[in-house]
């Protein structure tokens, strides 16, 4: 499998690549802040903790695991809402899942399940499931029957609009461009 390139920092492209739970994390963190330093998110984590053991992360100390987030450079602008959600994640991974963030989508029978699975997940709307269904199944050939018609237009092949497609630095800066466009043509829509 080719290695991953969305948080444009080599180490932890690789932890993204081989450890589903950090993946599972960026996405979550991908919020308010850019890309890139969502992807990040989990390999500041690891380093702090000496681990991304989903159990130990659920069962930490809510006021500690803040601290931890908070360290500058913090790990999202907002250390203590993200700080929650990544407990709850890592918490409903633990009850529903064993604590195998893999788990989610290697027993999904089609992209139908897989997408109300993520939807399921803390912090994941349907947006944001969308975008990880199409990621998965666009990069890590992750590919349950139905992905991509339940990716919806995530899981279109030759789309540039979302993590999902960023696979080079020249992609980030397509799909960046994408999302700029699309928000200016949102603003002129409601003036």
């Amino acid at each position: 499998m080719k290695p991953l390139c969305i948080a444009q920092d080599r180490a932890a492209d690789q932890l993204l690549t081989e450890e589903p739970l950090a993946l599972l994390l960026g996405m979550l963190l991908d919020q308010q802040v850019p890309m890139e330093t969502a992807f990040r998110g989990p390999a500041k984590l690891r380093e702090r903790l000496g681990h991304l053991d989903c159990a130990t992360i659920a069962e930490a100390n809510p006021e500690q695991f803040v601290a931890v987030m908070a360290t500058p450079p913090a790990v999202h602008r907002f250390p203590g809402s993200m700080g929650g959600r990544i407990q709850a994640l890592c918490q409903r991974l633990v009850a529903e899942y064993d604590g195998r963030a893999e788990a989610v989508w290697e027993t999904a029978e089609d992209g139908t399940e897989l997408l109300a699975r993520l939807r399921a997940l803390p912090g994941f709307g349907d947006q944001k499931a969308r975008i990880f269904l199409a990621l998965l199944g666009k990069q890590l050939g992750v590919g349950p029957t139905g992905w991509r018609e339940a990716a919806g237009p995530y899981g279109d092949e030759d789309a540039l609009r979302s993590v999902a497609d960023v696979t080079s630095p020249e992609t980030l800066l397509a799909v960046r461009a994408y999302k700029q466009a699309a928000k200016a043509e949102a603003k002129a829509a409601r003036t």
